[in-house]
């Protein structure tokens, strides 16, 4: 290989991760459409089991603990909050990646029978500690 076609190969590779990585943004940070249908975003959320507990975790950087709403009727659990853009008037954006704005993100629970033990923000992020009924002293 000829050292003009190992540069285009090494560009095209470039140009190949470059989009792995926003497709990878993307995912985790999804503008979408609301029920009333405003533009908003879902958060990215991680799910833990054990056999006695649940644990989901919500990033929300920047959503005060008061600001969030939790709701669950035994199949669907709903996180609704907004996030404002935390530097509102302070000049010209040069980059916004962080999404702001309201969110409403529904997750299935599959039918888990479970009860909402704790919640609390931490580290930027939303935990729930879910019990699953019939396991005492989770």
């Amino acid at each position: 290989m000829n050292s003009r076609d190992l540069h285009q190969h090494m560009w095209a590779q470039a140009l190949d991760l470059l989009d792995r990585a926003d497709k990878m943004h993307r995912q985790f940070f999804q503008p979408d459409r609301q029920e009333t249908g405003r533009p908003g975003w879902a958060p990215p959320v991680d799910i833990f089991e054990t056999h006695r507990e649940l644990l989901v975790v919500v990033a929300l950087p920047g959503v005060a603990a008061g600001d969030v709403q939790v709701a669950f009727d035994g199949v669907t659990l709903a996180v609704v909050a907004e996030r404002p853009l935390p530097v509102a008037g302070r000049g010209a954006i040069r980059r916004l990646e962080i999404p702001h704005g309201r969110f409403e993100r529904r997750i299935d629970l599959n039918g888990l029978a479970v009860e909402l033990l704790r919640q609390e923000i931490t580290n930027g992020c939303l935990v729930l500690l879910f019990g699953k009924r019939g396991f005492h002293g989770a």
